[in-house]
């Protein structure tokens, strides 16, 4: 059952977000070749704790570290460990916080160092998707506008769209109704209205979208050990249109990118109309 949020409820959710946010931020300041993802899972976790959240992952479902680190064919839900990162890789840094009740939840996909054009592009085409989601995250449509705006436009840049993982609802849980899946048919699934709350996340393969799961039961990976990309946000629904609770502000002002991807869709803006 879908629990719609009012908006209240959505402030709060908007606070643990930010801190999501900024913990990302956090992360890009330090992320390089030669740094462990254990070292990352630890700093994030501090970070967390002191501005006043709890790490959401860590237990969740019994998973053990506070960030989910995926590099290269990794899809989701790499564990931390004491492996330096290499120049060339890229990784998923997919990141929960619990503060005021609410549930914040979203991912950025970092480049370690200098690396390819063909990955590059699949990073760009990867989360040019999660705003072509967005944009369909409007009062009347339905959950699969969503899912077909992200497939339609990954698909036709030739890459494979993981069908075995989706995005999901968010709150006062981690994981709530709606499931959000990264394909689907136009016009299907349930209505959206004002008060849902979501994390859309496309997960791109450069290759086939088939998946492993390993026997750690948390490690995803590509089936053809392909590189594979992911970002998230939080996006509620208010008056009708789509608003973003996430940013990634902080991680761009970190890796000097400039954009304007995310300014019709600024929390800050609904405030003040």
């Amino acid at each position: 059952m879908i629990q719609l949020k009012s908006r209240e409820e959505i402030e709060l959710m908007y606070q643990s977000s930010q801190l999501v946010s900024r913990t990302l931020g956090e992360i890009a300041k330090v992320i390089k070749p030669g740094v462990s993802t254990k070292y990352l899972d630890t700093l994030a976790e501090e970070f967390i704790r002191d501005n006043g959240g709890i790490p959401a992952f860590k237990g969740l479902y019994g998973f053990p570290a506070s960030l989910c680190m995926s590099p290269n064919d990794q899809v989701v839900h790499g564990i931390p460990n004491d492996n330096p990162l290499l120049e060339g890789d890229i990784i998923s840094v997919d990141c929960g916080v619990l503060m005021n009740g609410y549930c914040g939840d979203h991912a950025y996909s970092f480049e370690i160092g200098e690396v390819s054009a063909e990955i590059k592009h699949l990073l760009k085409i990867t989360k040019e998707s999660l705003y072509k989601g967005i944009e369909q995250c409007i009062r009347g449509k339905r959950i699969g506008d969503i899912s077909f705006a992200i497939q339609k436009y990954c698909e036709s840049n030739g890459y494979g769209v993981v069908q075995e993982l989706c995005g999901h609802g968010l709150g006062k849980k981690m994981h709530e109704d709606p499931e959000v899946p990264n394909y689907g048919r136009q016009g299907s699934g349930k209505v959206i209205k004002d008060g849902l709350t979501i994390a859309i996340e496309p997960m791109i393969n450069m290759g086939s979208r088939h998946v492993k799961f390993h026997n750690d039961k948390w490690t995803v990976t590509s089936v053809d050990k392909s590189p594979s990309a992911h970002f998230e946000h939080n996006v509620a629904v208010i008056k009708g249109k789509p608003v973003l609770l996430s940013t990634f502000d902080y991680v761009h002002e970190v890796l000097g990118i400039v954009t304007d991807e995310e300014d019709i869709y600024r929390y800050e803006n609904v405030l003040v109309n």
